[in-house]
């Protein structure tokens, strides 16, 4: 049952729709709902009217906000594109029956491992878990080996997440997929104890680079965006990576799709062509979100510790859970 809230967002999200009429459809170009960094799909939406002439209009949200929205809409959608940062709310989509297949030729672009084996969305980008931990704090030593071992009470009082946030709930998607359910709930209830909650992963790095906290668990590219920049949140701060087929290595995806409903279901699939090829996976190897490009034969910024690196546990971003997740958070008091 959809909660008074989220169907007055439908109601709102469809009222919107009609109200815009289809005058303003045509002028948008496509509309991708864009739970992806601004910055970076702004850079995908430019690249791609450059070499096309489609318009591509950018609504702006997160994850979770956006594949609640598609669902409350359903076949009222605006939306021609979905994009995310983490592939449970693509999952949520799919699971509506609210994505037309990718085109063939689209998902030959990318490997397996980084699409949905239904064929209805696939990985435009990636990202790698990582323990961030300040350097005058912690010793190469005393790093945990394994996430797992921040359930042990003696880190306690000493690591920090961002556990409202879909980069974190993705985390512990894959943990949930990896070890179970008993396990996982195990390990939730052991972090509510031992851990400091933040509000972002940004913000947790910043805490670590003050000596707040001495570790944290976040994604990799908050690191390498900062010391791109002036390093001022990051010059204290290393990663440390888990590896070793480790839940703590686990590697999300981001995905797009193209909605059932798009009325304009050519561009959009020509939109996900173009960021899955050479032009949109460059953006992602020389610009500035320091995200993992996917495409095949694809090179990721060589700033970053290569793709096959990371020693990632085969995790199926298809079948990542946030539902389940979310009520085990919420049962474990992080939520």
């Amino acid at each position: 049952m959809k909660s008074p809230l989220l169907a007055l967002a439908g109601v709102a999200a469809f009222a919107i729709s009609l109200a815009a009429g289809p005058a303003m459809a045509e002028d948008a170009g496509i509309i991708v709902y864009n739970a992806q960094h601004e910055s970076l799909a702004k850079e995908w939406a430019e690249g791609f009217t450059k070499e096309t002439g489609i318009k591509v209009t950018l609504r702006n949200g997160g994850d979770s906000d956006f594949s609640n929205q598609i669902v409350a809409e359903g076949a009222a959608s605006p939306a021609d594109v979905f994009l995310t940062e983490n592939s449970p709310a693509m999952v949520l989509v799919e699971n509506a029956g609210l994505f037309a297949p990718v085109d063939a030729d689209t998902l030959a672009q990318v490997p397996q491992d980084y699409q949905a084996a239904s064929g209805k969305w696939v990985g435009v980008a990636a990202r790698s878990t990582v323990f961030a931990y300040n350097t005058t704090k912690l010793k190469a030593d005393q790093l945990p080996k394994s996430l797992l071992d921040l359930a042990d009470p003696s880190w306690k009082g000493r690591w920090a997440a961002s556990p409202s946030g879909a980069d974190f709930q993705a985390i512990v998607s894959a943990l949930l997929q990896l070890k179970g359910e008993a396990a996982t709930a195990d390990w939730l209830k052991a972090m509510k104890d031992n851990f400091t909650a933040y509000k972002g992963n940004s913000t947790v790095m910043k805490a670590v680079n003050a000596g707040e906290i001495e570790g944290g668990v976040i994604y990799h590219y908050y690191y390498f965006g900062d010391q791109a920049k002036t390093g001022e949140n990051s010059k204290n701060v290393a990663l440390h990576y888990f590896k070793n087929q480790d839940p703590g290595a686990f590697v999300s995806v981001s995905g797009g799709g193209v909605l059932a409903s798009s009325k304009h279901p050519k561009e959009a699939q020509a939109f996900l062509k173009w960021v899955t090829a050479k032009g949109g996976q460059e953006v992602l190897k020389n610009g500035t979100s320091f995200e993992y490009a996917v495409g095949k034969g694809t090179e990721s910024n060589p700033k970053l510790v290569p793709l096959a690196d990371l020693q990632a546990p085969k995790v199926d971003a298809a079948t990542l859970n946030s539902k389940k997740v979310t009520d085990l958070m919420t049962a474990a008091g992080l939520l």
